[in-house]
């Protein structure tokens, strides 16, 4: 089963949890960190037209560390990003995904690299996930030639393809046909793996969904539609905006789960159960109950909508980094002293990413022209007046 991975400044497993096995405080022994630990989710899973799968889920200690770990980068990441725009570094839109860490990382866990992901704009930590590095992430952002997109796409365009990560969308729903896409690309190719298509509740109204999951249970694709339901489409409540804001109900003759977004391991068994599931029967439903919080964008101070005393109170019940640091210290995997160490060592590695981000430089202008225009045509590009000839294209 394939873990959370990263590519910048990656350290091994033994390296980070070495301190563990030299404390004077009693502590698993390495050999047992790759013990199985059978953890019940939060919360029962709600079922449409399916068995749910257990509700106990295996793990190891050494797979909660990373768990811990790989989420609070991803926290600190959109915290440095909130900080990166008010500096205008960063321009135009951003989506940040802080609260939603548990849907990221416990998808990864349960496919592998060769599994596809497409999402919407809130992308950052599904990048980070798929393999991307900090470095190539904060330079996208702050539109850098390092990006993973030259600098050109922006917060709401990433882009792995060689970790099977196809953005990254900024037209709502619009992703979800195309994930279908990849599936049935998948299928025609008799590839055993599968395609993970991620939308908003305010995009689980489009048309388009339904009528991309209509072609994909005619054909028995391997998709699985995956709702992150944050509860507030820009700044529209779901039960304004939908009659029925049961999505993983609204697929009809495709079945669906609801799943505790904010519990990694519930997101980790659904996952699986749902790989498992539409490799042999086609498309699935899973509804993630998560939550963000901040604003729908970096325009939104996410506050005009819903209190603050509901934003503190999932804090402090569900925050989905708190509930692994409760698990790993009540199996005694590590010290809340060793974890705080692992944070502060997560601030000085995104602010070095930041760092050397910002040395990259720009894109040329030239590359306003690579990937939309067929090269060898002569075609030349003018000022206004057409009296300045400002490129030519090789």
């Amino acid at each position: 089963m394939a873990l959370l991975h990263r590519v910048n400044n990656t350290k091994s497993l033994s390296s980070l949890l070495r301190p563990l096995t030299t404390s004077t405080h009693h502590r698993l022994f390495s050999s047992d960190f790759t013990k199985t630990l059978t953890i019940e989710t939060s919360i029962p899973f709600k079922s449409h037209i399916i068995e749910p799968p257990s509700r106990s889920v295996d793990t190891t200690p050494s797979e909660l560390m990373d768990y811990f770990r790989s989420m609070a980068l991803m926290r600190r990441m959109e915290i440095a990003s909130d900080s990166l725009y008010k500096a205008k570094l960063i321009r135009g839109f951003c989506h940040l995904y802080d609260g939603q860490e548990a849907v990221a990382v416990g998808m990864e866990a349960a496919i592998t690299k060769k599994d596809n992901i497409i999402t919407a704009y809130r992308d950052h930590c599904i990048y980070l996930s798929r393999g991307g590095s900090l470095v190539s992430a904060f330079a996208e952002l702050m539109g850098r030639q390092d990006g993973c997109s030259r600098g050109k796409g922006g917060s709401m365009h990433f882009y792995k393809k060689d970790m099977g990560f196809y953005g990254g969308h900024g037209i709502v729903g619009a992703q979800v046909p195309l994930g279908v896409g990849l599936a049935f690309a998948q299928k025609y190719n008799k590839e055993d793996t599968v395609s993970f298509a991620l939308y908003g509740d305010g995009a689980a109204n489009q048309g388009q969904l339904f009528e991309a999951l209509n072609m994909a249970a005619l054909w028995d694709l391997p998709a699985i539609l995956v709702c992150e339901n944050n509860h507030y489409g820009m700044g529209t409540a779901e039960w304004r905006a939908a009659k029925s804001p049961a999505y993983y109900k609204r697929g009809d003759y495709v079945p669906g789960l609801k799943v505790d977004g904010m519990d990694v391991l519930a997101v980790k068994q659904a996952c699986k159960f749902a790989k498992e599931y539409v490799l042999k029967n086609g498309p699935i439903i899973l509804e993630m109950d998560t939550y963000r919080y901040h604003g729908h964008s970096m325009s939104d101070p996410g506050s005009t909508y819903r209190t603050r005393d509901e934003i503190s109170g999932i804090r402090q019940e569900r925050d989905p980094i708190e509930r692994v640091r409760k698990l790993i210290l009540a199996h005694d995997i590590a010290a809340e002293k060793e974890l705080k160490d692992i944070e502060k060592e997560i601030r000085k590695e995104v602010d070095d990413a930041i760092a050397k981000a910002k040395e990259s430089p720009m894109p040329d202008n030239s590359e306003l022209f690579t990937n939309i225009y067929v090269k060898g045509y002569g075609v030349e590009s003018f000022g206004a007046d057409r009296k300045v000839l400002r490129t030519a294209l090789p």
